[in-house]
């Protein structure tokens, strides 16, 4: 068991580390206003958001706006996925008609139709290795990465085994095709920035 300095337990009774027990630690920490927290196999990521993708998530949410309606669409909120300790906080996430939350409230990843993640140079290998892993695992049909830094949006689909099968990459100024895919969408990427 973990035990802070404040007294707070980051373990249950059976000595075993849960995603609840650490989000309340982190929830007590002074985290910086504006970094966007998240667990990825049980390590605790911490990274400033920076204007450029604040501008990508927010044509990504605007683009998704044809097709989802504000209360099926989410940015920075904690879903839990498959695999060990995986509380994250996708960049943008769709949800299925129908959706509801799960216990304490949270989206369940059962329900998530689309994840898209921008790049940070501090946790790209998260977005390209263990969460690319754990959104196949959780069935998430679309999965859009946009990279700032190669300028390039990477489209995968169709999970199977914890592996997603297909793969597409754009250059920015090109279009998305996922008219194939539960989105039904074409996302145009003209006006994301680099850096």
């Amino acid at each position: 068991m973990i035990v802070l300095d404040d007294g707070t337990e980051m373990a249950e009774e059976s000595g075993e580390l849960t995603l609840d027990a650490m989000f309340e630690a982190l929830a007590k920490m002074p985290v910086p206003e504006g970094t966007k927290v998240e667990i990825v196999g049980g390590n605790i990521f911490m990274s400033p958001q920076r204007q450029t993708h604040f501008e990508i998530v927010f044509d990504i949410l605007q683009q998704l706006y044809g097709r989802y309606p504000r209360n099926r669409m989410a940015s920075d909120v904690r879903i839990d996925f498959p695999g060990h300790l995986n509380g994250f906080a996708c960049d943008a996430a769709a949800l299925a008609e129908g959706a509801v939350r799960g216990d304490h409230g949270r989206w369940r990843h059962q329900d998530v139709e689309f994840v898209a993640e921008v790049i940070s140079k501090s946790t790209a290998l998260n977005d390209y290795g263990p969460k690319k892993t754990a959104y196949a695992l959780a069935e998430v049909p679309v999965y859009l990465v946009a990279d700032p830094y190669q300028g390039r949006c990477h489209l995968y689909t169709q999970p199977k085994d914890g592996e997603y099968t297909s793969e597409l990459s754009v250059a920015y100024g090109g279009v998305v095709d996922m008219t194939g895919t539960p989105l039904e969408l074409a996302f145009d990427t003209a006006g994301l920035p680099r850096d």
